[in-house]
């Protein structure tokens, strides 16, 4: 049975190229950066958790919750191919118990702030929101898109930022830790206007200051779906 089931919806990946070498220190052991047209790119992402159950049980009061990361792309190479996965630099949650479970069993990096969010249908758009209260400020993703459902091309830059399926955890400098996400491939709504409003020092601390004048290289708003999370195994 998988370690958790749930729904993936309506995320909002904000998406930016770096220089490659800034990540290095936050590289799990046993991975390497995965590059997009040899480009290295670091995403903000907020989306819901619903329907959430851990080995097959809900969880009274935490069953559905939004959720903010910051983080990138490797790849490890085992039995002849290429495992392609992200890493997190922090993930934000609104519960503490979420942080908790993930913290301590799957050794990530997880942090409580207050959070909500929103999904208003206009006449021709929708406008999802998700906010995170960090140091008494609030902080927002605004993301507008239109209607309809459009499949993501094969070989874009959008296949590349939804289609990882694995996480690594760099515990320290010599334990990585694997699990498996898997999911169905995923549609995407055609982003019309954006809005960033994020303390990138505040909340994500001097190695990512920088993000707070960059502008994103794209912006995609994917619908998601059901998805597991397998039992994570320890890299030897």
């Amino acid at each position: 049975m998988s370690f958790l089931t749930a729904e993936w919806k309506n995320l909002a990946l904000i998406n930016y190229e770096i220089d490659a070498k800034l990540l290095k220190k936050h590289l799990p052991k046993g991975t390497e950066i995965d590059l997009w047209n040899n480009k290295c790119y670091v995403s903000l992402v907020g989306f819901m958790f619903n329907n959430v159950k851990l080995i097959g049980f809900k969880i009274p009061f935490h069953s559905n919750f939004e959720e903010v990361n910051l983080r990138f792309y490797v790849k490890r190479f085992e039995n002849g191919e290429w495992k392609r996965g992200v890493a997190f630099i922090k993930e934000i949650v609104p519960k503490p118990a979420l942080t908790f479970v993930a913290n301590t069993i799957y050794k990530e990096h997880y942090q409580t702030m207050p959070m909500k969010h929103s999904a208003t249908e206009n006449k021709n758009s929708i406008d999802f929101v998700y906010q995170w209260k960090n140091n008494n400020e609030w902080n927002s993703i605004l993301v507008a898109t239109e209607k309809n459902s459009i499949e993501i091309d094969h070989n874009s830059e959008a296949e590349f930022i939804t289609e990882h399926y694995f996480g690594y955890t760099k515990t320290n400098k010599n334990i990585t830790f694997e699990y498996e996400v898997k999911h169905p491939r995923w549609q995407q709504l055609q982003v019309v206007s954006y809005k960033i409003d994020v303390d990138f020092e505040n909340v994500y601390g001097n190695d990512f200051v920088f993000l707070q004048n960059l502008e994103p290289t794209s912006v995609i708003l994917a619908k998601g779906s059901t998805v597991t999370v397998e039992n994570k195994k320890k890299l030897l």
